[in-house]
């Protein structure tokens, strides 16, 4: 019987990774042998953490997708801030989702999107960037977008969900099942990472859900309606999150320790990027 021809390793397939951050995704991508370059408007670097691969700081929205005619993979998670945002169940959230509708005027003082277009342009540019890569490529190159639950009236309905990270594109049909799968539970600003869970909230984490209104709490801040809601839309319902919450009122929006805070919290969870990284990774050739 004729040996079959060895395998010839072919060099690491392309991944493109847009508004990358810290690189969640690029991390599992990294893992299955890819060759990955993120692009971000802004580096994060936070002590030792930052982007583990080639960063491109550049807005995603003057990408031309052509580019990436070569790639295997592109993956991104556009910012999710005003989705999670109206996703809640205060007044001036709910205010601003109708605004949007052009069903009420705008909140004094509110300095987000004005138009549904200007809402969903991160989102609708990776969608471009895909389309513009594909055509240049001459064959489709698949594409998975992470973003949150609230997200889903805005751009439709995400195709699968792990835990509160929510997935719109060519998702696979076979994906892996849910456990524990909340934005980096027990992390803290002081390094530590020990737990602030609760029992209640650790038995949410444990199953994958989010948080009832008890986690997401701050009395003292006047931007909480009551000092209680329910965070069924929002990103990063993890104890992390809840200690981040709580201090909303204390560091400013710009302080470098809330910046990081919020950039650990977006990560996307190691086994999601590499079960994505692993579905999507090129077949090897036989050496000729």
């Amino acid at each position: 019987m004729t040996p079959r021809a060895p395998l010839r390793v072919l060099d690491a397939p392309r991944a493109i990774d847009l508004f990358c951050g810290l690189g969640g995704w690029t991390d599992g991508l990294l893992d299955i042998g890819y060759d990955v370059t993120g692009y971000d408007i802004e580096a994060h670097a936070y002590g030792e953490e930052r982007y583990p691969a080639k960063l491109v700081l550049q807005d995603v929205l003057t990408l031309d997708g052509a580019q990436f005619a070569d790639a295997a993979l592109i993956v991104a998670s556009p910012p999710c801030h005003e989705f999670s945002y109206m996703a809640m169940p205060w007044k001036r959230a709910k205010q601003i989702a109708r605004a949007l509708r052009g069903l009420d005027e705008f909140p004094a003082g509110y300095r987000g999107s004005r138009r549904r277009s200007e809402l969903t342009a991160l989102f609708d540019a990776c969608f471009r960037i895909q389309r513009e890569a594909s055509a240049a490529a001459g064959r489709k190159i698949p594409m998975v977008v992470e973003n949150v639950r609230g997200a889903s009236p805005w751009v439709g309905r995400a195709a699968w969900n792990f835990g509160s990270y929510y997935l719109w594109g060519d998702v696979p049909a076979l994906m892996p099942k849910t456990l524990a799968s909340h934005k980096n539970p027990g992390f803290r600003f002081d390094g530590s990472r020990k737990s602030f869970q609760s029992e209640s909230v650790a038995r949410h984490v444990g199953e994958g859900r989010k948080h009832h209104s008890d986690w997401f709490r701050d009395p003292d801040c006047p931007s909480r309606q009551g000092g209680q809601s329910k965070a069924e839309g929002r990103k990063g319902a993890g104890a992390g999150a809840e200690w981040f919450d709580a201090n909303l009122c204390v560091l400013p929006s710009k302080s470098p320790r809330r910046k990081a805070a919020s950039a650990r919290i977006a990560k996307i969870p190691f086994a999601l990027s590499e079960w994505i990284a692993r579905t999507y990774m090129p077949a090897r050739s036989p050496a000729p």
